[in-house]
């Protein structure tokens, strides 16, 4: 099994931890330090021994920052963990602040003080993120300073060590396109804008761009690494070189150095960049790779992640991929749901028992490498928590009369899925079945929206939300978010959500549909299909060509929870189009009880 539920952290942590950090602080004439939750790579999933977050405070979640000060803390999170951060994290240690309503830079223009010293860890701070901060201690005359070193680490005696997994060759049959096509790409970038080289330092771009992939974060198939591409075509890839098989170095062929990434730094250090023009995405580098190559005499130009957008648009190989991947995954999850309508009564199932049976059902194809993140199990009240971990601690039966929330994802070598569905113990309120419904609606109205090239997801938002907030609803998570081909489930730059975003939605890219509803301590609905964008196509009568969406998801939707009165009968029709291409799909692949039971819970509304 893949997922465990021990709990990995507890209140305890802050009162343990945090006068330990408090004492490194002090050694380097701190009066505060930023904890982000990030690692040297901006991963979202991070190894075990950069959960610095986590072991400071004792949150879990996969995004937010702390900021601890001799006398007093707070932690940043976004909507997704109010509540979660809130059980995990003392009070007594820590205040805290949606980072969507106070940033760090807005809290500390309010709290900070003159003359206050301020540390951070330059390798786990973009460039971006570094420029806002330091305005933000500018204004209020306290220093940013970057420190010797990290105090987390430094308290943290039994940290674990940083993973170094096997790299997988990531072939032509997966990753479609010819061999060196794509440093084609990134040198035809670095010519039109007259650099002499990049600093790729995001793993998923150095993933996608040499085709490989690894095993050194769970739920994100990802080989830890940096690259640096020259204009001429050669390039580094700073890995450490055990994990290089000789079929990978084979792979790579003569054109890509291998170095350890020990020596990164010292590299880009070298009197040979002097003088040379580097790009940089500033969203994406550690302040200290800036700092390094600044003096090192290298001119620093922004330069958006030449990787990020390419590896967004998926090719027709990926697509096909995606595709398959989501037949075997949408197989199980149905035969998931008839083992949970089957059993799920009375009380005997619980959310572990749930989980751990979805992911028997994905390894029973044996195409299944890792699930795409911890599953999301929650019953009755703990589905209202957005990011819910079960964990034996929390863990709660299956009750009749109440909701089950099940958000949860896979790793395939030809793809990466993710999918919501939320699921009726029993005999439902007539009002869960109402919010359910308007949570369709919503599902549906982006499933089948129309729109033209150079959209944006951040216009597409509120399409979702339209039939929510006319009764009065909304949720506090975006909309959509794109997913990585046998990479990352959150993948930019894509995304739909109220956040403004200027990325233009383009064909090929991968983008989730999971609008949701959340009423606290009762219940959470979420209803999630994985989509990927279509070309522009004609409209009969119409000027202008219009993209739409292509749904790949295929599993049942809970038609116990659907109150067809509230449907229009466009609405209606797509859902039993939908379920007619579920059927279709799975029907011939399943025992005569199971095929019985898919046919029922797909039937015409």
């Amino acid at each position: 099994m893949f997922q465990t539920y021990e709990p990995v952290s507890d209140r305890s942590f802050a009162a343990t931890h945090v006068p330990l950090i408090r004492a490194k602080m002090a050694s380097q004439n701190l009066d505060a330090f930023i904890v982000p939750h990030d690692d040297e790579y901006q991963n979202e999933y991070i190894p075990a021994y950069a959960e610095r977050l986590m072991w400071a405070t004792g949150f879990s979640g996969s995004a937010g920052a702390a900021i601890i000060r001799q006398n007093d803390a707070v932690i940043f999170t976004d909507g997704r963990y109010t509540l979660q951060v809130r059980d995990q994290v003392d009070d007594s240690f820590f205040s805290f602040e949606d980072i969507t309503e106070v940033n760090l830079g807005d809290w500390i223009r309010a709290h900070g003080r003159a003359d206050e010293r301020i540390g951070y860890d330059p390798m786990l701070h973009t460039v971006a993120g570094i420029e806002r901060l330091a305005k933000a201690a500018t204004a209020i005359g306290a220093q940013l300073i970057p420190a010797k070193t990290n105090p987390v680490d430094e308290a943290w005696t039994d940290q674990p060590a940083a993973p170094n997994a096997p790299v997988m060759v990531h072939g032509p049959e997966f990753a479609g396109g010819a061999d060196g096509a794509k440093i084609d790409g990134i040198v035809r970038v670095l010519m039109e804008k007259k650099l002499n080289a990049t600093v790729i330092t995001a793993p998923p771009s150095v993933n996608w761009l040499f085709n490989i992939r690894g095993g050194d974060v769970d739920r994100t198939p990802l080989a830890l690494s940096r690259a640096l591409v020259r204009e001429d075509g050669s390039s580094v890839l700073f890995i450490d070189p055990s994990q290089i098989s000789t079929e990978a170095k084979a792979h790579l062929g003569s054109g890509v150095e291998i170095k350890s990434e020990t020596d990164f730094l010292a590299v880009l250090s070298d009197t040979f960049l002097a003088g040379k023009k580097i790009g940089l995405d500033p969203t994406l580098t550690p302040q200290e790779v800036k700092s390094t190559l600044e003096n090192a005499g290298a001119e620093i130009v922004a330069l958006d992640d030449p990787c990020s957008l390419p590896r967004a648009v998926k090719n027709p190989t990926e697509q096909a991929g995606a595709r398959s991947a989501h037949v075997r995954d949408g197989l199980a999850v149905t035969r998931f749901l008839h083992w949970l309508k089957r059993n799920a009564h009375g009380g005997k199932i619980d959310e572990i028992a749930a989980a751990t049976r979805l992911e028997e059902f994905r390894q029973e194809n044996n195409d299944l490498v890792d699930l795409s993140f911890d599953s999301i199990s929650g019953a009755g009240p703990n589905g209202a928590i957005v990011h819910y971990r079960v964990t034996t601690l929390t863990n709660r039966p299956l009750k009749d009369g109440e909701l089950f929330l099940i958000d949860s994802g896979g790793q395939y070598r030809d793809g990466t899925t993710d999918i919501t569905r939320t699921v009726a113990i029993g005999k439902p309120t007539q009002e869960m079945k109402e919010r359910f419904t308007h949570v369709l609606k919503g599902h549906i109205a982006l499933a089948t929206v129309r729109f033209p090239e150079g959209t944006t997801g951040h216009q597409l938002d509120s399409i979702a939300r339209t039939p929510l907030w006319a009764a009065g609803l909304d949720y506090d998570h975006g909309t959509g978010h794109g997913v990585g081909s046998f990479l990352g489930v959150h993948e930019g730059p894509q995304r739909i959500a109220k956040t403004p975003n200027d990325e233009k939605l383009r064909p090929g890219m991968i983008l989730s549909n999971e609008p949701g509803f959340y009423k606290t301590g009762e219940y959470g609905i979420r209803i999630e299909n994985l989509v990927i964008v279509t070309p522009p196509t004609s409209i009969k009568g119409g000027e202008r060509p219009m993209m739409g969406f292509e749904t790949i998801t295929l599993a049942p939707i809970d038609l116990n929870l659907v109150v067809p009165a509230l449907l229009t009968p466009a609405e209606r029709h797509w859902l039993n189009e939908y379920h007619a291409r579920v059927r279709q799909t799975h029907v011939s692949s399943l025992e005569a009880p199971i095929a019985d039971w898919l046919t029922e819970a797909t039937r015409s509304i």
